[in-house]
């Protein structure tokens, strides 16, 4: 599955992923965003692994923000926007089902 949201600035957030069993497993972040350390990524991956396909939106944000370090300086996404491109990755799976 994959979900993009070009941010208000521009900058574009991605995420693939498949679902299993109500889960985003084998979930890939990506797009044109600026991430300091660059290994934030891994973070940030780590906390939608896993993560329930049914959770609010509210609640995927706390995960992806928790999932990052106080340090880490995100430039042209967010966890809401991440949250937004997952949603729409959903929403684009529930519209193909039978």
């Amino acid at each position: 599955m994959h979900g993009s949201f070009k941010t208000p600035g521009g900058k574009l957030v991605h995420v693939d992923f498949d679902l299993t069993d109500g889960r985003l497993v084998n979930v890939v972040v990506s797009g044109d965003f600026f991430l300091y350390p660059e290994e934030a990524l891994d973070a940030i991956t780590a906390s939608i692994e896993g993560m329930d396909s049914a959770m609010a939106s509210e609640q995927r944000v706390i995960a992806i923000a928790q999932g990052l370090h106080p340090d880490t300086t995100w430039l042209g996404a967010s966890p809401e926007a991440l949250s937004i491109a997952i949603e729409r990755a959903l929403s684009d799976s529930d519209d193909n089902r039978d």
